[in-house]
């Protein structure tokens, strides 16, 4: 959903806020006129991706670009890596803010800059209170509106994803497990941020959190025409 329903949008108001260092490709000239790519943050893809765009150039969405990438097989593995993108993703806030000043670079300092801030810093860091929040309702208040409520939100989640995963021809089999990100996903989510906003506040620097490639991966076939 993120990288094909999402993206789609950005393209659409003109403010991709990352290049995905998994699948991108970058014009050399690009990379010249920005400076190159920036050792200052450790989201290194969404730096110069903001970079890119306040210098005027047009980021644009591939939706036929192909990458195999290896995904973290353990939770620590997973929190390493999230971790980085989290604290790396503030520090590309804090480093391109002079953007929303800018009205020659609006697109990315009026959308892309407040999108990332909202969805990926606010809402996380709220999420613990809704949670709470939630359950105090269905333990002591009627829960009936909750779990309503509950049940809409995965059901709206799972349109966007049948959706997503049908422009990108991928198997829809998976979707039945989306329900259950709600409940250990969503929580490691929202603590990534919590504790990469905790540690910026602090001056607390983060190292890159290489992880450990296990070449565990199943590559698909193409499909015969």
């Amino acid at each position: 959903m993120g990288f094909n329903l999402d993206r789609r949008m950005y393209e659409v108001l003109g403010c991709i806020p990352t290049v995905p260092g998994a699948i991108g490709a970058f014009r050399r000239a690009a990379l010249v006129d920005v400076g190159g790519l920036s050792a200052a943050t450790l989201a290194e893809d969404t730096d110069a991706a903001l970079a890119i765009g306040r210098h005027g150039w047009r980021v644009a969405y591939a939706e036929d670009a192909r990458a195999w990438t290896e995904a973290p097989s353990t939770l620590r593995a997973l929190w390493r890596q999230r971790s980085r993108w989290a604290y790396g993703t503030l520090q590309s806030l804090w480093k391109h803010r002079g953007a929303f000043w800018r009205a020659q670079e609006g697109h990315v300092g009026r959308r892309a800059l407040p999108y990332i801030a909202l969805f990926q810093v606010v809402l996380p860091l709220a999420a613990p209170l809704i949670d709470l929040f939630a359950i105090y309702s269905i333990l002591f208040l009627n829960p009936l509106p909750i779990l309503a409520f509950w049940v809409a939100f995965n059901v709206s989640q799972l349109m966007l994803a049948w959706v997503a995963f049908g422009w990108d021809h991928e198997s829809r089999g998976v979707l039945w497990s989306m329900p259950l990100q709600q409940i250990i996903y969503r929580q490691l989510m929202y603590l990534v941020v919590i504790d990469s906003v905790m540690l910026a506040l602090m001056g607390t620097g983060l190292r890159w959190q290489r992880l450990t490639r296990t070449g565990d991966m199943e590559v698909a076939r193409p499909a015969t025409p």
